[in-house]
């Protein structure tokens, strides 16, 4: 009798077991998320207007803490959302979509440009943002006027951005760096005779540091900007509430607000003609 009540008592603890790991393995990201309390974002913070840390935020319109950046607000909105608090993991730019892949964080926030390449390899929500490439050269450089002309030359760009790759199909070669300031040292110092970037983080630093011997040599077409996470079935519902919540923003006047205030224009409803 003891045996068979040992093996009864067996299967009904296996039974559970494999109850368990069911329910476990059959929850989506967007339940995953919530039972958890709380929406990881990978972020560089580095990267002004995007996402970068602004010691005297907490004095200016929005209460919002320290990090800050267009796609941090957004990222909080979703957040709000769904119905948890949002966690910020900072890492550098060469890192965050594999951390995605890695699941040490659930979406990735940081102005990622949609291409059809990325696209093979995650899931996009919907566009937030159209972007504006600069080809951007030292002030006293007037041989570099359009993309033509960089052929042979060198770049710094982040590694794996569709700046570095724009750079690298027209001939040139990419020294690999993470925040544009670096990129702008590296062409201050004569380093590189070139970098792209966006409009929006050309202009900020340009604000904060206007003596900068820079200047833009060319507008490029951008892309449009939304935000990845990883590329499995389970990320239907979560990636459906971020592109409601972007819906929503687009409706209540928040996203284009949050664009002038960060970008210096609206660029949220369809890809800018330049």
């Amino acid at each position: 009798m003891k045996k068979l009540f040992a093996i009864v008592l067996a299967l009904v603890l296996a039974a559970m077991t494999l109850t368990v790991f069911a329910d476990t393995e059959e929850k989506d990201l967007l339940a995953r998320i919530q039972e958890r309390g709380t929406l990881i974002v990978g972020t560089e913070g580095v990267w002004e207007p995007w996402t970068f840390h602004d010691p005297d935020w907490e004095s200016k319109d929005l209460e919002t803490g320290e990090l800050t950046g267009y796609d941090i607000e957004i990222a909080r909105r979703i957040a709000k959302h769904i119905g948890v608090e949002v966690e910020f993991k900072e890492a550098e730019w060469s890192g965050l979509l594999d951390g995605i892949k890695a699941e040490r964080w659930d979406i990735v926030c940081n102005g990622v440009g949609y291409t059809p390449d990325r696209a093979e390899n995650y899931n996009f929500s919907d566009p937030y943002i159209y972007s504006t490439k600069y080809l951007i050269v030292r002030s006293d450089n007037d041989t570099i006027t359009s993309l033509e002309d960089v052929a042979g030359l060198t770049s710094a760009n982040s590694p794996s951005s569709t700046y570095a790759m724009l750079a690298e199909e027209y001939g040139a070669t990419v020294v690999y760096t993470d925040a544009f300031q670096d990129c702008v040292q590296q062409l201050q110092q004569k380093r590189v005779d070139f970098t792209i970037n966006s409009k929006g983080s050309y202009e900020s630093y340009m604000a904060a540091h206007p003596d900068a011997e820079i200047k833009v040599a060319a507008v490029l077409p951008g892309d449009p900007v939304a935000f990845p996470v990883n590329n499995t079935e389970d990320t239907a519902t979560f990636l459906a509430a971020v592109n409601e919540t972007i819906a929503e923003m687009r409706e209540d006047g928040s996203l284009s607000e949050l664009c002038l205030y960060f970008h210096g224009e609206d660029r949220t409803s369809e890809m800018p003609e330049e």
